[in-house]
Protein backbone atom coordinates (compact mmCIF):
# COMPACT_ATOMS: atom_id res chain seq x y z
CA UNK A 1 0.00 0.00 0.00
CA UNK A 2 2.96 1.93 0.47
CA UNK A 3 4.56 1.40 -2.03
CA UNK A 4 1.16 2.15 -4.39
CA UNK A 5 1.12 5.80 -2.64
CA UNK A 6 5.01 6.44 -3.44
CA UNK A 7 4.20 5.81 -7.32
CA UNK A 8 0.75 7.67 -7.39
CA UNK A 9 1.76 10.75 -5.09
CA UNK A 10 4.13 12.11 -8.04
CA UNK A 11 1.67 11.55 -10.68
CA UNK A 12 -1.57 13.23 -8.38
CA UNK A 13 0.46 15.70 -6.54
CA UNK A 14 0.11 18.56 -9.12
CA UNK A 15 -3.76 17.49 -9.80
CA UNK A 16 -4.29 18.29 -6.19
CA UNK A 17 -2.71 21.38 -5.52
CA UNK A 18 -3.91 22.85 -9.27
CA UNK A 19 -7.04 21.72 -7.89
CA UNK A 20 -6.90 22.97 -4.55
CA UNK A 21 -6.02 26.67 -6.11
CA UNK A 22 -9.17 27.16 -8.50
CA UNK A 23 -11.15 25.76 -5.49
CA UNK A 24 -10.21 28.63 -3.55
CA UNK A 25 -10.95 30.92 -6.24
CA UNK A 26 -14.22 29.40 -7.13
CA UNK A 27 -15.67 28.84 -3.56
CA UNK A 28 -14.97 32.56 -2.69
CA UNK A 29 -16.65 33.58 -6.06
CA UNK A 30 -20.21 31.27 -5.33
CA UNK A 31 -19.90 33.62 -2.29
CA UNK A 32 -21.18 36.33 -4.54
CA UNK A 33 -22.29 35.22 -7.87
CA UNK A 34 -26.11 34.94 -8.46
CA UNK A 35 -28.37 32.06 -8.00
CA UNK A 36 -25.57 29.99 -6.32
CA UNK A 37 -24.54 31.96 -4.02
CA UNK A 38 -27.92 32.88 -2.51
CA UNK A 39 -28.45 32.71 0.93
CA UNK A 40 -31.24 30.88 0.95
CA UNK A 41 -29.13 27.82 -0.50
CA UNK A 42 -27.86 25.63 2.46
CA UNK A 43 -23.99 25.47 3.10
CA UNK A 44 -23.67 22.28 2.17
CA UNK A 45 -25.20 22.76 -1.35
CA UNK A 46 -23.12 25.70 -2.08
CA UNK A 47 -19.73 23.80 -0.89
CA UNK A 48 -20.97 20.52 -3.55
CA UNK A 49 -21.24 23.06 -6.09
CA UNK A 50 -18.37 24.88 -5.43
CA UNK A 51 -16.98 21.01 -5.69
CA UNK A 52 -18.62 20.60 -9.27
CA UNK A 53 -17.28 23.55 -10.71
CA UNK A 54 -13.51 22.90 -9.35
CA UNK A 55 -13.72 19.64 -11.31
CA UNK A 56 -14.74 21.42 -14.45
CA UNK A 57 -12.63 24.35 -14.47
CA UNK A 58 -9.34 22.63 -13.33
CA UNK A 59 -8.65 20.45 -16.42
CA UNK A 60 -9.49 24.02 -18.69
CA UNK A 61 -6.72 25.84 -16.89
CA UNK A 62 -4.02 23.64 -15.25
CA UNK A 63 -1.97 23.27 -18.11
CA UNK A 64 -1.51 27.95 -17.90
CA UNK A 65 -1.49 27.81 -14.21
CA UNK A 66 2.51 29.15 -12.59
CA UNK A 67 1.60 28.02 -9.02
CA UNK A 68 4.09 28.04 -6.37
CA UNK A 69 5.69 25.02 -4.72
CA UNK A 70 3.64 23.38 -2.39
CA UNK A 71 4.28 24.07 0.90
CA UNK A 72 3.02 26.52 3.94
CA UNK A 73 4.10 28.93 2.25
CA UNK A 74 2.58 28.50 -0.77
CA UNK A 75 -0.82 27.58 0.81
CA UNK A 76 -1.17 31.19 2.71
CA UNK A 77 0.43 32.74 -0.66
CA UNK A 78 -2.76 30.66 -2.67
CA UNK A 79 -5.10 31.15 0.12
CA UNK A 80 -4.54 35.05 -0.32
CA UNK A 81 -4.84 35.53 -4.17
CA UNK A 82 -6.91 33.12 -4.99
CA UNK A 83 -9.14 33.99 -2.75
CA UNK A 84 -9.18 37.69 -3.24
CA UNK A 85 -9.67 37.09 -7.21
CA UNK A 86 -12.78 35.32 -6.49
CA UNK A 87 -14.56 37.77 -4.36
CA UNK A 88 -13.78 40.52 -7.08
CA UNK A 89 -14.76 38.08 -9.96
CA UNK A 90 -17.90 37.67 -7.58
CA UNK A 91 -18.57 41.37 -6.40
CA UNK A 92 -17.92 42.54 -10.48
CA UNK A 93 -21.45 40.37 -11.36
CA UNK A 94 -23.18 40.65 -7.99
CA UNK A 95 -23.90 44.06 -8.97
CA UNK A 96 -25.73 43.58 -11.55
CA UNK A 97 -28.13 41.33 -9.26
CA UNK A 98 -28.02 44.58 -6.68
CA UNK A 99 -29.03 46.60 -9.50
CA UNK A 100 -32.01 45.25 -9.80
CA UNK A 101 -32.93 45.18 -6.58
CA UNK A 102 -32.27 48.76 -6.50
CA UNK A 103 -34.49 49.43 -9.22
CA UNK A 104 -37.26 47.36 -7.58
CA UNK A 105 -36.92 48.98 -4.74
CA UNK A 106 -37.10 52.92 -6.58
CA UNK A 107 -40.29 51.69 -8.37
CA UNK A 108 -41.54 50.18 -4.68
CA UNK A 109 -40.97 53.81 -3.26
CA UNK A 110 -42.14 55.78 -6.25
CA UNK A 111 -45.40 53.80 -6.48
CA UNK A 112 -46.37 53.31 -2.85
CA UNK A 113 -45.69 50.01 -2.42
CA UNK A 114 -42.40 49.54 -0.73
CA UNK A 115 -43.79 47.86 2.45
CA UNK A 116 -45.98 45.33 0.94
CA UNK A 117 -45.06 41.77 2.48
CA UNK A 118 -41.87 43.29 3.13
CA UNK A 119 -41.34 41.59 6.47
CA UNK A 120 -41.74 37.99 5.35
CA UNK A 121 -38.43 37.98 4.39
CA UNK A 122 -35.32 37.66 6.39
CA UNK A 123 -34.20 40.97 5.45
CA UNK A 124 -37.32 42.79 4.68
CA UNK A 125 -37.57 43.63 0.96
CA UNK A 126 -40.26 46.05 -0.84
CA UNK A 127 -42.45 43.99 -3.10
CA UNK A 128 -41.75 44.90 -6.51
CA UNK A 129 -37.74 44.03 -5.48
CA UNK A 130 -38.42 40.77 -4.57
CA UNK A 131 -40.51 39.88 -7.77
CA UNK A 132 -37.81 41.30 -9.77
CA UNK A 133 -35.25 39.62 -7.73
CA UNK A 134 -36.76 36.39 -7.69
CA UNK A 135 -38.05 36.55 -11.77
CA UNK A 136 -34.59 37.42 -12.53
CA UNK A 137 -32.49 34.53 -10.80
CA UNK A 138 -35.20 32.46 -12.15
CA UNK A 139 -34.57 33.90 -15.90
CA UNK A 140 -30.84 33.71 -15.45
CA UNK A 141 -30.74 29.70 -13.85
CA UNK A 142 -32.73 28.84 -16.56
CA UNK A 143 -30.95 30.26 -19.69
CA UNK A 144 -27.65 28.39 -19.00
CA UNK A 145 -26.17 30.54 -15.94
CA UNK A 146 -23.77 27.86 -14.87
CA UNK A 147 -22.17 27.90 -18.64
CA UNK A 148 -21.54 31.53 -18.24
CA UNK A 149 -20.56 31.55 -14.79
CA UNK A 150 -18.05 28.42 -15.49
CA UNK A 151 -16.61 30.16 -18.87
CA UNK A 152 -16.16 33.57 -16.83
CA UNK A 153 -14.08 31.31 -13.90
CA UNK A 154 -11.77 29.78 -16.51
CA UNK A 155 -11.29 33.39 -18.32
CA UNK A 156 -10.73 35.00 -14.74
CA UNK A 157 -7.51 33.40 -15.13
CA UNK A 158 -6.30 35.95 -18.03
CA UNK A 159 -6.43 38.80 -15.85
CA UNK A 160 -6.07 37.66 -12.75
CA UNK A 161 -3.23 34.89 -13.18
CA UNK A 162 -3.08 32.49 -10.17
CA UNK A 163 -0.64 33.09 -6.99
CA UNK A 164 -0.40 36.94 -8.04
CA UNK A 165 -1.93 39.82 -6.12
CA UNK A 166 -4.26 42.47 -8.10
CA UNK A 167 -3.08 45.48 -8.54
CA UNK A 168 -4.79 47.78 -5.29
CA UNK A 169 -5.82 50.48 -7.78
CA UNK A 170 -7.22 48.51 -10.65
CA UNK A 171 -9.19 47.03 -7.73
CA UNK A 172 -10.82 50.04 -6.10
CA UNK A 173 -11.50 51.48 -9.91
CA UNK A 174 -13.34 48.36 -10.94
CA UNK A 175 -15.34 48.54 -7.45
CA UNK A 176 -16.20 52.27 -8.25
CA UNK A 177 -17.13 51.30 -11.79
CA UNK A 178 -19.26 48.69 -10.66
CA UNK A 179 -20.83 50.50 -7.58
CA UNK A 180 -21.69 53.78 -10.21
CA UNK A 181 -23.06 51.36 -12.75
CA UNK A 182 -25.09 49.69 -10.06
CA UNK A 183 -27.03 52.99 -9.51
CA UNK A 184 -27.46 54.07 -13.46
CA UNK A 185 -28.85 50.62 -14.30
CA UNK A 186 -31.22 50.57 -11.06
CA UNK A 187 -32.44 54.35 -12.24
CA UNK A 188 -32.72 53.21 -15.78
CA UNK A 189 -34.68 50.58 -15.54
CA UNK A 190 -37.06 52.17 -12.68
CA UNK A 191 -37.61 55.60 -14.67
CA UNK A 192 -41.15 54.62 -15.90
CA UNK A 193 -42.27 54.37 -12.58
CA UNK A 194 -40.43 57.39 -11.53
CA UNK A 195 -41.94 59.06 -14.36
CA UNK A 196 -45.80 57.67 -13.83
CA UNK A 197 -44.91 58.79 -9.84
CA UNK A 198 -44.00 62.50 -11.18
CA UNK A 199 -47.15 62.75 -13.24
CA UNK A 200 -49.47 61.20 -10.49
CA UNK A 201 -48.51 63.87 -8.15
CA UNK A 202 -48.63 66.56 -10.38
CA UNK A 203 -51.78 65.59 -11.74
CA UNK A 204 -52.81 65.15 -7.98
CA UNK A 205 -52.17 68.89 -7.25
CA UNK A 206 -53.68 70.00 -9.63
CA UNK A 207 -57.39 68.50 -8.43
CA UNK A 208 -56.04 69.61 -5.18
CA UNK A 209 -55.90 73.03 -6.11
CA UNK A 210 -59.16 72.89 -8.16
CA UNK A 211 -61.37 71.30 -5.46
CA UNK A 212 -59.84 72.13 -2.08
CA UNK A 213 -62.31 70.20 0.00
CA UNK A 214 -61.84 66.20 -2.03
CA UNK A 215 -59.43 64.32 0.10
CA UNK A 216 -57.62 63.57 -2.99
CA UNK A 217 -55.06 60.86 -0.98
CA UNK A 218 -57.77 58.55 -0.25
CA UNK A 219 -58.51 58.88 -4.26
CA UNK A 220 -55.35 58.86 -5.52
CA UNK A 221 -53.38 56.06 -3.00
CA UNK A 222 -55.61 53.15 -4.90
CA UNK A 223 -55.00 54.80 -8.75
CA UNK A 224 -51.14 54.72 -8.14
CA UNK A 225 -50.81 51.09 -6.44
CA UNK A 226 -52.89 49.87 -9.11
CA UNK A 227 -51.35 52.13 -12.09
CA UNK A 228 -47.71 50.88 -10.56
CA UNK A 229 -48.78 46.83 -10.48
CA UNK A 230 -50.42 47.58 -13.93
CA UNK A 231 -46.90 48.92 -15.03
CA UNK A 232 -44.89 45.97 -13.14
CA UNK A 233 -46.87 43.95 -15.78
CA UNK A 234 -45.89 45.83 -18.76
CA UNK A 235 -42.23 46.68 -18.14
CA UNK A 236 -41.51 43.55 -16.21
CA UNK A 237 -40.92 41.12 -19.23
CA UNK A 238 -38.66 43.81 -21.25
CA UNK A 239 -36.35 44.72 -18.10
CA UNK A 240 -36.16 41.34 -17.34
CA UNK A 241 -35.15 40.66 -21.04
CA UNK A 242 -32.30 44.15 -20.70
CA UNK A 243 -31.21 42.54 -17.42
CA UNK A 244 -30.23 38.88 -18.84
CA UNK A 245 -28.53 40.07 -21.68
CA UNK A 246 -26.42 42.70 -19.17
CA UNK A 247 -25.85 40.07 -16.50
CA UNK A 248 -24.31 37.98 -19.53
CA UNK A 249 -21.90 40.31 -20.95
CA UNK A 250 -20.90 40.93 -17.52
CA UNK A 251 -19.84 37.50 -17.36
CA UNK A 252 -18.28 37.47 -20.30
CA UNK A 253 -16.43 40.68 -19.73
CA UNK A 254 -16.31 40.41 -15.27
CA UNK A 255 -13.28 43.06 -15.23
CA UNK A 256 -13.85 45.09 -17.74
CA UNK A 257 -14.46 48.64 -16.44
CA UNK A 258 -17.77 49.75 -18.11
CA UNK A 259 -21.09 51.05 -16.57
Amino acid sequence: MNELAEVLLPIWQPWLWAGWAVFLRVSAGLAFLPVFGEQSIPVRVRLALAGAFTFIVTPAVAAQLALPPPGFPGLVQLTATETLAGLVLGFSVRAMVWALHVAGSIAAQATSLSQLVGGANVDPQPAIAQILLVAGLALAAATGLHVHIARALIMSYDTLPAGRFPFAGDVSSLAVARVAGMFSVAFTYAAPFVVASLIYNLALGVINRAMPQLMVAFVGAPAITAGGLALLALTAPLLLQLWLHALQLRLALPFQVLP
